[in-house]
């Protein structure tokens, strides 16, 4: 940044006056020259200089035919050292320009300017900012802030920015105290400048600050390779909560009705199509619309689930091919519906603001907030359903009705409306999770397609009809098909999870927990 250093002899100005002069010679000068005056200006002292510099990187910046430089503010034009309106007209002014050299020392030198902000977000911008150059002046600015600076996360900033200049030292010795300045610093930039020193064309010219600079990037990329192996973690257990959420109403009709339904997928894409038409409805209100669909995709989905039990499955139970042939028959309908009603078109509905982005934890890892809300909506769900099956009536003669029909038959419970209750609650389900997919992925016919061979897989790998195997089974296929991702690739990976599976069940035909309810019965 030549303009900070003030070396060109011609462009020195007498004290006290520098602000003036320089903005005098702005019309004339050369976009090298630019920068020296833009030093000028900035050094000067001068009330305006801020305003000017700033106009002047936003294009603002103004000459008329004399040669008198004017600012453009919001009611026309003023001088830039007095602050005073101008009568001049915009076709008489002629832009002062900017290049990209000129552009990004004005950006460095308004950094300095912010150091001084109250804001701490300001000063840490301004610190980045002042990173990406760090000449004498830079340098000098930085180390004047530092004992002034109270914020922790200011001052971490501007340490850093002048260890990264220790790195350009001429001394070996300074260089080395700037490596191990950065020890414990995992962030990309500094990763960047030391793999640079340690090897390549600006691998640095003195051995031992090479091997030392060697050896904080092995650190870095071991510290990369452990939270590396973290983010998969959280992508397998955030893929695995979505299994779950797709299976967990499967596991319902197909574990304990011992109903095979290959509509399934299709109460999912109704759950999600309830949650683009809830937006439709409150299209000012996305985060509340999207709160609303929740229980609005339950009600949906188990409506239909409870058409479809008492106007289809009802008359086929014990008969699970038929059984099978009429709800994939249905899926069919179901799809074409929506074309009809929707078009065939993918719909996309929108992700609210306090889903967005993701949750910092450092430099190497990051969790996007999305993800993170469909593990704890996961679970919720799974604690709802759970304590229905468990502590409510419904789930008493669920449970009932699944263990021996004949004997709650015997004791007075209508068998037939706890069947059309249980069907109706493993759709509402598959509705809920409808709404979690609609976030993260498009809404369209073919939905649910993607998302019923998964689930059978996870209910049939956890144990038929027991809601903690298709818990663990979910969080275990997820995790697993996340892991073998980076080295077999997403088709294989799910290809090899699917021969595990098979020979799982070979092994184990009742799966991780063993099945109880009528199935087992032989109904």
């Amino acid at each position: 940044m030549l303009w900070l250093g003030g070396a060109a002899a011609w462009a020195q100005a007498p004290a006290g006056n520098e602000f003036d002069t320089a903005v005098a010679s702005l019309p004339t000068a050369s976009y090298m020259e630019k920068e020296v005056l833009a030093g000028q200006i900035a050094r000067s002292g001068h009330p305006q200089a801020q305003a000017l510099l700033q106009g002047w990187l936003d294009g603002k910046l103004h000459a008329d035919a004399s040669g008198h430089v004017w600012l453009e503010g919001e009611g026309g034009y003023v001088d830039p050292a007095s602050g005073s309106a101008g009568k001049v007209e915009a076709d008489d002014l002629e832009k002062i320009g900017t290049n990209n050299r000129l552009r990004k020392a004005l950006k460095g030198v308004l950094a300095q300017f912010a150091l001084a902000s109250p804001a701490a977000s300001a000063r840490i911008q301004a610190v980045r900012e002042m990173r990406r150059e760090l000449d004498e002046s830079a340098v000098a600015a930085l180390q004047a802030r530092l004992p002034q600076e109270t914020e922790a996360a200011v001052k971490h900033e501007i340490e850093l920015a002048l260890a990264l200049a220790g790195l350009q030292a001429g001394e070996p010795a300074q260089r080395l105290a700037a490596i191990a300045s950065l020890d414990g610093d995992r962030s990309a930039e500094v990763y960047n400048r030391l793999s640079q020193m340690a090897s390549g064309d600006e691998a640095d010219a003195d051995a031992a600050v090479r091997n030392a600079a060697g050896a904080a990037v092995r650190s870095i990329e071991s510290w990369r390779s452990f939270y590396q192996g973290v983010e998969t973690l959280f992508f397998g257990l955030s893929l695995g909560s979505v299994l779950v959420l797709a299976a967990i109403g499967l596991a319902i009709t197909f574990g304990v009705m011992g109903v095979i339904n290959m509509a399934h997928g299709e109460l999912i894409m109704l759950g999600a199509y309830t949650a683009y038409v809830m937006q439709l409805l409150l299209p000012n209100h996305i985060g509340l619309a999207l709160l609303l669909s929740i229980p609005a995709a339950f009600i949906v989905s188990g409506l239909v689930g409870v058409a479809i039990e008492r106007g289809i499955v009802r008359h086929l139970y014990g008969r699970p091919l038929e059984t099978l042939l009429a709800t994939f028959g249905l899926s069919l309908v179901l799809q074409q519906l929506v074309r009809s009603v929707f078009s065939p078109l993918n719909r996309s509905v929108q992700t609210p603001g306090f889903l967005s982005g993701s949750l910092q934890f450092n430099d190497l890892l990051s969790v996007t907030w999305i993800r993170l809300y469909i593990v704890l909506f996961m679970l919720i769900v799974f604690a709802a359903l759970w304590l229905t099956l468990n502590k409510t009536s419904l789930g008493l003669k669920v449970r009932a009705v699944s263990q021996n029909r004949r004997m709650a038959t015997a004791m007075g419970i209508a068998t037939s409306r706890v069947d059309a209750m249980t069907f109706g609650l493993g759709s509402g389900i598959a509705g809920i999770a409808g709404v979690a997919l609609s976030q993260l992925t498009n809404v369209g016919p073919n939905l649910g397609q993607a998302y019923i061979i998964d689930s059978f897989m996870v209910v049939v790998f956890g144990g038929v009809g027991n809601l903690w195997g298709t818990l663990i089974g979910g969080m275990a296929l997820g995790v697993t098909n996340k892991l073998l991702e980076p080295w077999a690739g997403a088709v294989m990976a799910k290809i090899l999870v699917l021969v595990f599976i098979i020979l799982f069940i070979q092994r184990r035909k009742q799966g991780l927990f063993p099945q109880k309810g009528r199935a087992a019965e032989g109904h």
